[in-house]
This record gives structure tokens, C-alpha cells and sequence, in this order.
């Protein structure tokens, strides 16, 4: 009696503990777990942004870096253009001095900036020949350097906007292969790399 006794206990006891794991079960059965990816979210694919961005940096110099966020590159652009610039107007000036001091000696003067104390001249004429040979190649260099950083800003911008949107993803996968041939029904076996770049 002892015995049914406790078995009758040992039940009643035991089977709110069931119900309680019953219903546990229940409730993990309808949750669910969402884990956010921490990957970057992908960008569309936009086939014109290249042509868009390198049309940006050919209006104004910066804006298709500026349309790539790549705020940093603005300033060098500018340096480059600005150098350039800068350095052919001084030559053109030297030039324009020097052509003017050679052509008030051909006419017959001795007053022009580079004659001296007016007696001799401190510098000569082959010397002023020189210098405007010289004045006149600088400025070409200089306005081929304005030129080419011009360039360089548009082919940056358009390659930019390639790359931007290459996808380097560090999900690389390895799976096995396993497939049945139909004919003899004999396993094939093999490994497989699958590279996906989108």
C-alpha cells in the first residue's frame, strides 16, 4: 500500500514536470531564430555608373570622385590642375619679358630690363634667345601637366566606379560532390570550389 502510494505521488508530481517540457518543446517549436547577416548589404549592379562618373569629372574636375565618395582624391586633383596652370602663366610672362627686351634690341634700344647698367648689355642677346627657348618649353610641359592630371581625373573616376562595384566577398565555398552515374549506377565522386563574384 506503502508502494502504490508513492507511485501515485511519484505521478501526480511528475506530471506537471512533463507538461511544463511538453510546453516548453511547444514554444521553441514556434520561435524562430533571425540572425542579421553582418556582411555589407550588396549594391545593385549599375552598368551606366562608370560612363556617369567619368562624365561628372569631365564637366568638373573632382565630381565623379565626389559621386564616388572618394572625397580625398578632390584636393589632389585640384593641386595637379592648379600646379600646372600656375607654372604656365609665370612662363608665359618670362617668355613675354624676354621676347620684348630681344625684340627692343633688334629695334635698336638699350633701355629693356636685362641690358644692365646701360653701357654693356648684362645679358646677351643669344642668352635672350636661349631663355625664350626655354620660358616657351616649360610652359608647354606645364600645360601638358595640367592636361594630363585633367585626364587622369576622368580615367580615376571611371575605373572608381568599376571597382566599386566589383564584389570581393570572403564567402568562398568548398563543397563535396557526390553524384550517381544513370547508366551503371556506380558513384561518381569529386570536390567542387565554387567562386561566386555577384
Amino acid at each position: 500500500m506503502r508502494n502504490k502510494l508513492l507511485h501515485i505521488l511519484f505521478v501526480l508530481f511528475a506530471l506537471p514536470l512533463l507538461a511544463q517540457t511538453s510546453d516548453s518543446l511547444q514554444v521553441k517549436e514556434d520561435t524562430q531564430l533571425v540572425v542579421k547577416d553582418t556582411l555589407i548589404q550588396k549594391e545593385l549592379y549599375n552598368p551606366l555608373a562608370p560612363s556617369k562618373a567619368a562624365f561628372y569629372s569631365a564637366v568638373l574636375p573632382g565630381l565623379g570622385q565626389a559621386y564616388n565618395k572618394k572625397y580625398w582624391k578632390i584636393p589632389i586633383i585640384y593641386a595637379g590642375i592648379g600646379t600646372g596652370i600656375y607654372f604656365h602663366i609665370k612662363n608665359d610672362q618670362d617668355y613675354d619679358r624676354f621676347r620684348n627686351a630681344y625684340k627692343r634690341r633688334l629695334a635698336g634700344f638699350t633701355d629693356d630690363e636685362f641690358f644692365g647698367d646701360g653701357a654693356t648689355a648684362a645679358i646677351s642677346d643669344d642668352r635672350l634667345i636661349d631663355a625664350q627657348r626655354s620660358a616657351q618649353r616649360n610652359k608647354d610641359v606645364s600645360l601638358i601637366v595640367a592636361i594630363a592630371f585633367y585626364l587622369v581625373n576622368v580615367i580615376d573616376a571611371n575605373v572608381d566606379a568599376h571597382l566599386r562595384q566589383f564584389n570581393v566577398s570572403d564567402d568562398l565555398s568548398l563543397t563535396p560532390n557526390f553524384e550517381v552515374n544513370p547508366i551503371d549506377t556506380q558513384p561518381n565522386y569529386g570536390l567542387a570550389l565554387k567562386l561566386k563574384l555577384q
